[in-house]
């Protein structure tokens, strides 16, 4: 059997990783000498390697995280330093999925918590766990269009299966009066059964008012907070900061400019005091987020 015959046979036994580096592998055999219990190892080695990178390819792909390249790696602790890092590490060892654990992730808008709980999300998977995300007005949606389809009970079914179910942004847009509902059945269902991690940018004191209904909340809470991790995100948020980064930018420019300006007019520190105080502190942070500053 020759090498395009084997390569042939290889992907017809579903062994694609070994054949798109069997010739590669064979010429290093040769030029290093390596024992025929090297070859096969290194050849299997291959094989699993592209195994997994695609499993993990295909489940991030399922999971439709809004973000999916976002990691623990990629987020800058140093910017809320108050924040309980070391929740966060465990929450991404995914050993809170396998005790069926749940957890909150609250806070102002723009802190970090989408970003976290993709991480989380994208750590799990790595860790052969199926994933499914979520924005919390996209699954009320899907609970409603399944409803009026028919395809409901198994659409409730396939969440309520899957080992970590993150809904994110809870608060962020107006939902329907059945989402108090909606969401109460999907957590009685997954409660004790699987994971669920949950975003919001208002307390959960606020819920029973924002979804329109407290009982249903009080019950809500009452299954998910039983064996929940709380992390509260914040209280600086990544929007302001970034806000505040290009005022600082554009008045920098704009001195430079003043300064290389030959043409005779208002003297350098006039025009240098006049921007600072234009380019004064942003706003404040509204009251409602006031609370974060003092539990974070």
């Amino acid at each position: 059997m020759n090498l395009i015959e084997l390569d042939h046979a290889l992907r017809k036994l579903r062994l694609s990783g070994i054949a798109d580096v069997l010739e590669t592998r064979l010429r290093q055999a040769q030029t290093d000498r390596l024992p025929p219990i090297d070859l096969v190892s290194t050849l299997v080695s291959d094989e699993l390697t592209r195994r997994q990178d695609r499993l993990f390819g295909r489940r991030i792909k399922l999971a439709r995280f809004r973000d999916p390249e976002r990691s623990l790696d990629s987020f800058d602790f140093g910017f809320n330093k108050k924040m309980n890092r070391a929740l966060i590490y465990e929450l991404a060892t995914a050993r809170f999925i396998g005790q069926r654990e749940d957890a909150l992730l609250l806070g102002p808008p723009g802190t970090g918590k989408s970003h976290l709980a993709q991480a989380i999300g994208r750590a799990a998977i790595q860790q052969g766990h199926r994933v499914v995300y979520r924005e919390a007005h996209v699954l009320i949606e899907e609970l409603a269009d399944a409803a009026l389809d028919g395809t409901r009970k198994q659409c409730l079914a396939d969440l309520t299966a899957v080992p970590l179910l993150i809904v994110d942004d809870l608060g962020m847009r107006k939902l329907p009066h059945t989402a108090a509902e909606d969401l109460l059945e999907l957590i009685m269902r997954r409660y004790e059964r699987a994971s669920t991690i949950l975003t919001s940018n208002r307390p959960v004191e606020d819920w029973g008012k924002l979804l329109g209904d407290t009982a249903a909340v009080t019950a809500l809470l009452d299954r998910l907070l039983h064996h929940a991790h709380v992390l509260k995100c914040g209280p600086r948020s990544w929007r302001t900061k970034v806000h505040t980064d290009l005022r600082q930018e554009l008045f920098r420019r704009r001195i430079e400019a003043a300064i290389n300006d030959l043409r005779p007019g208002i003297p350098a520190e006039q025009v240098s005091e006049a921007l600072r105080k234009h380019f004064a502190a942003p706003r404040p942070e509204p009251a409602a987020w006031a609370q974060y500053r003092h539990t974070a």
